[in-house]
């Protein structure tokens, strides 16, 4: 046990007695530090009572385990939390945002004692969630449970491809790009399945790296767990592969907060270099709260004005005065700033040798640390000739990848067991694999390129964010586009932390044919480009393909789907005049093919992805009869969206109000674009089984439905305005079924 009283702190004469005291004689704990986790309790607790509301016991259960990882365990510096050579921390039960905020402040990340204060308040620094990008020290935004353990997995496949980039020859420990990645978790985090998704992946992929701790404390918001949670989790991950140890503080004789034993298990996790490591550590939420620990109530709302003073009592508190942080405990806390930087110094002596002997590497690691692409970067890009049997956009995305790979070492990525389908693997790249893994058919080793994710989007969808969160490599992973609902949740995070992921989206509509409707996105496309900050991306041939992965890698700042065909599409002439160069693609939008003489055009046809071509084979009917029509390709709204306001009213010109919009989708959101006159081609219903020529003139997508949409909108065109637009539905003159909102 600690020593109750400490020369040079506060300490813990006026602790109940019948508390046990914290075990950390290893840890070299003593009364102050006892003192500065039973304040990291009442920090909480005060927090979530000041606020009205908020989730106390997790972090006062765990304060021990926050308090040993930030002042004993983490290698990190307080005044660097971009560090490059820093451990990284994920606190997956996001909802106990309380276990990181107050370890940040207290160890000086420049929070202040007022931001704890202000906590889940208007504008303050310690949002309900951790955010990243808003608080420092916080690596990752968390919130949806399950999804900070899965992307810490692709944190730890992250730091072994650097590695493999910078510094591969480095024996085990002693690379500068050696950390670890380090994680709470909750029950409610390991009932999530995308946690089971990637930790079966983060054991296959034997990462050493990775150590979690499971915080099993049996409460949710429906109380016990047994309700609904009964599973053996350490045999779970056993069976994943994992090393898995158990440190439980509830005895026989009580309750002992044992930091000695766990202490031992971050020992032995780190020293197990071949497996991820699970500690599952078994706590009582919301000790030592009399009447509330061990109970739902103290999960997810205020203790109580009563139960937060009878708490204080028991640890030797004023129950009268709250966030109460004496200069002892914070001067003790604060010193891990001056480890930090001692840690750091030392680091930085191992990174200025590695600089000196590896030049070459050095200057990689400048530019991916600047996130700059290296000059001259787009001559390999691959221009298509002008092929009117076409190419999958699919296969032109599988060519440009293949093209980058010598050039962008940090970009890499595979698919969802569905590499073949989504041409995600470029020509000749090694799988990232350990090398007792490696199959006849995939050759790599743990350096490798090639990720094989199996059948597993929605933890792909977090790795990849994982991936993108380590700052140094660009990731990509495929899946078809149906499946992008089950990376949703993943997809809604990248845009919230502004990640620049990429998604390979494949088989993008009724196209993909006789796979039928249980594979043919209908309504995806609408619900993708709802969320904010994902660029949405189809391009309409080969060389539309080029430019767009092109302007996807430009950006830094944002994830983008990039949806592409299984069905070959003409691969337009751009030399002959007849079509505009596909550089317009990285507008959005862009006049891909006009009138005659620039005329203003007496109809505009914006389409996208496969349904380009369509909307140009509806232009030669409708020029036949004399029509001048514009046909406006555009891959992405997003982009489209951000140009000056100059661009879009050129490229759509206020004064046309005949406007048709051609997509294979869902026609939500076309009718801002084609206004009140236009008329929406669409797909307002599942598809069927049978090859995609056919579905497409069953279902009314066709030159001839177009051209008849162009005539019935430039009819209304004539008309006064109609609010809200004219939403008639007429079949088209070849008995297709095709929507017009």
């Amino acid at each position: 046990m600690t020593s109750e009283k400490s020369g040079n702190g506060p300490g813990t004469a006026g602790r109940d007695g019948g508390l046990a005291l914290p075990v950390a004689d290893r840890a070299g704990w003593d009364a102050t530090d006892v003192r500065a986790v039973d304040t990291v309790r009442l920090l909480a607790a005060d927090a979530v009572q000041k606020v009205g509301n908020g989730h106390p016991g997790t972090a006062m259960s765990l304060a021990p385990l926050g308090y040993l990882l930030f002042q004993n365990v983490l290698r990190h510096d307080p005044g660097d939390d971009r560090w490059l050579g820093r451990d990284r921390f994920v606190l997956s039960c996001g909802h106990s945002s309380l276990t990181l905020y107050i370890q940040l402040y207290l160890a000086g990340y420049g929070l202040r004692l007022s931001d704890i204060e202000a906590y889940r308040t208007w504008g303050s620094a310690t949002p309900g969630h951790p955010e990243h990008h808003h608080t420092a020290g916080v690596e990752i935004t968390t919130g949806p449970l399950g999804q900070g353990l899965a992307s810490a997995v692709g944190m730890a496949m992250a730091a072994r491809r650097e590695r493999g980039l910078l510094d591969p020859d480095a024996a085990p420990g002693t690379s500068p790009f050696d950390h670890h990645v380090y994680v709470i978790a909750s029950d409610g985090d390991l009932m999530e399945g995308v946690t089971s998704e990637a930790s079966s992946l983060a054991g296959h992929q034997e990462l050493g790296n990775l150590v979690v701790f499971y915080d099993s404390n049996h409460i949710s918001i429906e109380d016990d767990t047994d309700v609904s949670f009964s599973e053996d989790v350490p045999a779970r991950y056993a069976a994943y592969g994992w090393h898995v140890q158990t440190v439980d503080w509830n005895r026989a004789g009580g309750y002992v907060e044992d930091v000695d034993a766990l202490l031992a298990a971050v020992e032995a996790a780190k020293a197990e270099t071949d497996r991820p490591s699970l500690i599952m550590l078994r706590t009582l939420i919301g000790w030592p709260a009399p009447t509330k620990q061990n109970t739902g109530k103290a999960h997810g709302s205020a203790l109580g004005d009563e139960e937060v003073a009878a708490t204080k009592k028991l640890l030797g508190f004023d129950p009268g005065k709250s966030f109460v942080v004496e200069d002892e405990v914070l001067a003790r806390t604060r010193q891990a700033a001056d480890r930090g930087r001692a840690a750091h110094a030392r680091w930085q002596e191992g990174y200025d040798a590695w600089r000196a002997a590896q030049p070459e590497r050095a200057a990689l690691l400048d530019r991916l640390r600047a996130q700059r692409l290296p000059e001259g970067w787009t001559d390999v890009l691959p221009e298509f000739p002008a092929d009117p049997k076409g190419i999958a956009t699919r296969k032109a995305s599988g060519e440009v990848l293949s093209a980058l790979a010598g050039t962008l070492p940090e970009l890499w990525g595979g698919s969802a067991d569905l590499a073949e389908s989504n041409n995600t693997t470029m020509e000749g790249e090694p799988s990232f694999v350990p090398a007792d893994r490696q199959t006849k058919q995939w050759k790599g080793g743990p350096y490798g390129r090639t990720l094989h994710f199996g059948i597993r989007e929605h933890a792909m969808g977090s790795i990849l964010n994982g991936v993108a969160l380590q700052s140094l490599t660009r990731p990509y992973g495929g899946t078809f586009l149906t499946f992008s609902d089950y990376m949703r949740p993943a997809v809604r995070l990248a845009a919230l932390m502004e990640l620049p992921v990429t998604y390979v989206w494949t088989h993008d509509s009724i196209g993909l044919g006789e796979d039928g409707p249980t594979h043919q996105p209908v309504e995806h496309l609408a619900a993708l480009r709802a969320i904010p900050g994902l660029d949405v991306v189809r391009p309409a041939d080969a060389n539309e393909t080029t430019a767009c992965w092109r302007a996807i890698l430009e950006h830094t700042d944002r994830p983008a789907g990039l949806v592409l065909t299984r069905q070959n599409l003409p691969v337009l002439d751009r030399h002959s005049g007849a079509f505009a160069p596909a550089a317009g693609a990285a507008r959005g939008g862009y006049v891909l093919a006009d009138g005659a003489d620039g005329t203003t055009p007496d109809v505009i046809l914006v389409a996208t992805g496969s349904e380009v071509s369509i909307a140009l084979d509806a232009r030669t009917l409708l020029a036949d009869e004399g029509v001048a029509v514009r046909v406006v390709s555009m891959p992405c709204r997003e982009w489209f969206a951000a140009q000056p306001l100059t661009y879009q009213e050129k490229v759509l010109p206020p004064e046309v109000r005949a406007r048709v919009s051609v997509e294979a989708a869902v026609g939500q959101g076309w009718r801002e674009v084609v206004g009140d006159a236009g008329r929406v081609i669409s797909l307002e219903h599942y598809g069927a089984s049978a090859d995609y020529q056919r579905l497409y003139d069953e279902f009314g997508i066709t030159p001839a439905a177009v051209a008849a949409a162009a005539r019935d909108s430039i009819r209304d065109a004539a008309a006064p305005p109609y609010p809200g637009g004219h939403r008639g539905k007429a079949a088209p003159p070849d008995g297709g079924t095709a929507d017009r909102a």
